[in-house]
């Protein structure tokens, strides 16, 4: 079996699977995100930086909210860029707005549970 990536697509089809089931084995960021909206591409870089250095103990899921507007409804979200982290498949915390790595690393300790 091929290991997965820490930092793959999903849409809504996917998103039980690769993002909540798989939550259970290591916490999973979603980013929300859209193509016209520049603070997403601003906060993109930060987040892969992050999870790249977690070594593959955390994975980054990007959801195109265009495309998957029923994720978005289900999850409440009022803006964008919106980033929700999953463990054991719930909701740890979210947070919105681009953002610094050095942040996004000490709200991501602040929410995991180890």
């Amino acid at each position: 079996m091929q290991p997965s990536p820490p930092i793959f697509d999903v849409d809504v089809e996917g998103f039980q699977q690769q993002v909540l089931e798989a939550s259970a084995v290591q916490p999973v960021l979603v980013d929300f995100w859209a193509e016209w909206c520049s603070p997403c591409l601003a906060l993109a870089p930060a987040l892969e930086r992050v999870v790249r250095e977690y070594g593959g103990d955390l994975r980054l899921a990007k959801v195109e909210v265009d495309d998957n507007m029923k994720l978005a409804g289900h999850y409440r979200l009022r803006g964008f860029p919106t980033v929700i982290l999953f463990q054991q498949g719930e909701e740890r915390g979210r947070f919105s707005g681009a953002r610094a790595s050095h942040w996004i690393r000490d709200w991501i300790e602040q929410h995991l549970s180890v």
